[in-house]
């Protein structure tokens, strides 16, 4: 690419390079297009109310909404719509509670792909923008809360407290920012990445979003850790989420002691947050489950093993909470899944050679075991052992969750073809919810996991996740029967989070990466 033709990314890689690292100031204010409009007073009548408890819906409901709460809410014989308040007649409709993903990653932080890594340096300088765009993203498919587990910290600060102050729209976000004892994007813990490799914008962008949590906590001894957590914790973030091992699933190194998980723990505790862990090896979660986690990111995955039984009980005895990757493993993509298994196991009945390429050698010899591995990869035997560890999961009881990693890959002008949408922000967490069910959950429980589960997981039920009295309006209503069928969970008629309802045509207002469907 030309510099000379491309002056705004000239420009943006000498401020790297000369200046520290940070996001410009957020400013806005709420586009008065965002908002359809919040009534003093609003009566949604005649529905059938899902309130996210798993039991009977109220079959011709009325909702009373008064400011940002719910006012009253039974049966239409049995509520008085007051005088005055906006009517909206819900007859053959159902209303449920706001939907809850609690892992989602709204900030750009790199890649594996040089198009990842162009875009990283290219909107470096829009971070906020690029946030609120696909936090507005999560809020037009119906979800009004959401939880970030990884990402640069201030942006995502910076624009969960504008939507909080009411100067952008947007889904109420809690943030966690760095994956504490990771050394960023471009480090050898979250992406095997030897640091002699690196540019000075790649150790500055690991030092944007470590923060301070980085690789070096694992050297410390509980006593220091104590101190620097608590130095984290005083900038802000809603929860810790700290890697229990290393980021990938093979190889998996164990991180932080049993001593050190336990003060991360205690202290996170002590501010009334939740702690939780990425810890992707059988030995590795057990550890964080011992020391007393809330959540577990992805606990299906302990990669190339089974998740035992012993541990999934555990699990549910302390009643820890499985945000699982469900996105990932049902629907289109186990459907992909399993025609390339039936054309690998085709292969291997057809060829004498490994699936992977390997030729034949005039000598006999036995594989090795870097060659097993890859033909274990071919056949997905690692997606079928996720996927089997998500059903134990389900079976065994277990508090369960969506948490889709939803993520930023490369801007449209630099991809070279579409991102699958199981991981695009909004749809993908709608696939997650629809995908409970193909694990096994019937249709109540796969929104009881979207939208009470997932408050749970926000330390947020006291305020929304359940449709009832006092609590925060942040609701959804649907034109057909989600306990008829998932899918109809895609049929949003509207979207309300806070007493407001939401104009989701509108939504994103600011289009980065988005781009609207071409109208006919």
């Amino acid at each position: 690419m030309s510099l000379r033709l491309r002056n705004p990314l000239a420009v943006l890689v000498v401020l790297f390079l000369l200046a520290p690292l940070a996001p410009s100031a957020f400013v806005s204010s709420r586009p008065a297009h965002a908002a359809l409009q919040q009534d003093a007073q609003l009566a949604i009548v005649g529905a059938t109310i899902i309130d996210g408890h798993g039991g009977e819906p109220l079959r011709d409901g009325t909702l009373i909404v008064s400011g940002d709460r719910i006012a009253a809410i039974g049966p239409s014989s049995e509520i008085d719509v007051p005088a005055g308040a906006r009517v909206i007649e819900a007859a053959g409709k159902f209303v449920t509670p706001g939907f809850i993903d609690t892992n989602v990653h709204l900030s750009l932080y790199g890649g594996n792909t040089n198009a990842r890594y162009e875009t990283l340096v290219r909107y470096e300088d829009r971070q906020h923008e690029v946030v609120l765009e696909a936090a507005q993203l999560q809020l037009k498919y119906g979800f009004t809360t959401v939880r970030d587990s990884y990402g640069v910290l201030e942006p995502l600060i910076r624009v969960r407290d504008a939507i909080e102050r009411g100067e952008a729209m947007g889904p109420r976000m809690l943030v966690a920012g760095n994956i504490v004892g990771w050394g960023g994007p471009f480090s050898i813990t979250f992406a095997l990445t030897p640091e002699s490799n690196l540019s000075v914008f790649q150790e500055r962008m690991n030092d944007w979003i470590a923060q301070g949590t980085g690789e070096e906590l694992l050297d410390m001894t509980p006593a220091e850790l104590r101190v620097a957590i608590n130095a984290y914790l005083d900038k802000g973030p809603d929860f810790i989420k700290y890697g229990g091992t290393s980021h990938f699933a093979w190889p998996v190194l164990i991180a932080f002691s049993p001593a050190q998980q336990q003060v991360i723990v205690e202290e996170t505790h002590k501010r009334g947050l939740v702690a939780e862990t990425h810890s992707t090896s059988l030995e590795g979660l057990r550890l964080s489950v011992e020391a007393g986690i809330d959540l577990i990111q992805h606990p299906e995955i302990v990669n190339p093993r089974e998740l035992t039984d012993e541990l999934a009980e555990e699990i549910a005895r302390r009643g820890v909470i499985c945000s699982m990757l469900v996105n990932t493993m049902t629907g289109d993509v186990w459907q992909e899944h399993l025609k390339a298994r039936e054309a690998a196991e085709k292969h291997v009945a057809d060829n004498p050679e490994p699936l992977t390429g390997h030729q034949a050698n005039p000598i006999p010899r036995a594989r090795t075991t870097a060659e097993m591995r890859r033909d274990d990869d071919a056949m997905g035997v690692g997606l079928e052992l996720r996927r089997a560890n998500a059903i134990k999961l389900i079976e065994k009881d277990c508090i369960v969750t969506i948490g889709t990693d939803n993520y930023r890959r490369a801007a449209p002008e630099l991809a070279r073809g579409p991102k699958p949408e199981n991981q695009d922000h909004g749809i993908g967490s709608i696939i997650a919810i629809e995908g409970l069910v193909e694990l096994g959950m019937t249709p109540m429980e796969a929104l009881v996991a979207a939208t009470k589960n997932g408050a749970m997981a926000s330390r947020g039920l006291d305020d929304y996740g359940t449709l009832e009295k006092s609590k925060l309006a942040d609701l959804l209503i649907l034109d057909a029967d989600p306990l008829a069928d998932i899918g109809n969970i895609r049929k949003l008629s509207m979207v309300m989070k806070g007493g407001v309802v939401v104009n989701t045509e509108a939504l994103p207002e600011n289009a980065i990466f988005y781009r609207r469907p071409q109208s006919r």
